[in-house]
């Protein structure tokens, strides 16, 4: 298992030079003869270099209340890298959408808590302010963007609203899956697409980081909400182990610390949840795939 030195030096090389960012990694001291070590995966919500500084210092909370145990924070470059490892049973503990939370009790894990905050588990579409679209309808005939197929809040949710809205996703529009949530929002910045897809979380980072971009589009419709993130262990974990993770997790809103932590993400709390609480992503997984567009058996 790689460690967290040489995970972040990869991903670093992946990422090319990026602009300073804030977190500069602190490296938890390893026990000299840890008696285990864990990886703790997140699904590419953002780039790996600003994934490892958003979620790092939660990582780094977890070894430091945790003895006998020592977690790894595990970035993949794309969807396709983490669904593969995560279907394969290779991580340990994991953060994926709601879509691969589903898909994982499949391939041997089960929910242990979620990220809070669902209202803001939506769907959005940009558009450039001059683009002069103003209605769905507008889109016909046009290049749409979307993180990647199996995005459930920026691509699926979106993708169902267009549905709804008189939209063959199949025949009216053309597709772009560009491989990230900024991506998406670049392509939409470039011009390149006459809109994209995304959710809050990414939108709201964007205009922070990126104003003077971020003031050329605007936000034009938004879906209804469903339930957020989860955290998924396999379940060979032992329990004791994941029910301390689970506390540490779903307190962190309870403390100083924890609240800095949390606005990282950003996010209010994480929250507890069972393999129950995602009834509902399959119900919204049934109608997507039969009325907007097949999914791939997972």
């Amino acid at each position: 298992m790689r460690n967290f030195l040489s995970l972040l030096g990869m991903f670093l090389l992946l990422c090319g030079c990026g602009e300073q960012q804030e977190y500069q990694p602190g490296f938890v001291a390893q026990q000299a003869n840890p008696e285990k070590n864990y990886s703790f995966a997140i699904h590419p919500l953002h780039n790996p270099e600003m994934l490892l500084e958003r979620y790092g210092p939660i990582v780094d909370y977890i070894n430091r209340h945790i003895e006998g145990a020592h977690f790894t924070l595990e970035a993949s470059r794309n969807y396709e890298e983490f669904e593969k490892k995560l279907y394969a049973g290779q991580l340990d503990f994991a953060l994926p959408n709601p879509y691969q939370t589903v898909n994982s009790l499949k391939h041997g894990y089960h929910v242990f808590g979620k990220m809070g905050d669902d209202h803001n588990f939506t769907g959005i579409w940009l558009v450039r302010r001059d683009s002069g679209i103003r209605k769905v309808s507008d889109l016909k005939g046009k290049k749409v963007s979307y993180p990647a197929k199996t995005a459930l809040a920026a691509t699926m949710m979106p993708q169902y609203y267009l549905h709804t809205h008189g939209i063959d996703v199949n025949k009216d529009v053309e597709n772009l899956y560009v491989g990230s949530q900024e991506s998406s929002i670049m392509n939409v910045y470039l011009g390149q697409v006459a809109a994209g897809a995304t959710w809050p979380i990414p939108w709201m980072l964007f205009q922070q980081q990126q104003p003077e971009k971020a003031a050329q589009l605007e936000k034009i419709w938004e879906t209804e909400p469903l339930i957020n993130n989860g955290l998924v262990a396999r379940n060979d974990m032992p329990p004791e182990l994941v029910e301390r993770v689970a506390v540490l997790l779903s307190t962190l809103h309870e403390n100083e610390e924890g609240r800095a932590l949390l606005a990282r993400l950003p996010i209010s709390r994480f929250e507890r949840a069972n393999d129950a609480s995602y009834d509902v992503v399959r119900s919204f997984l049934d109608a997507f795939s039969r009325k907007v567009r097949p999914l791939e058996p997972q």
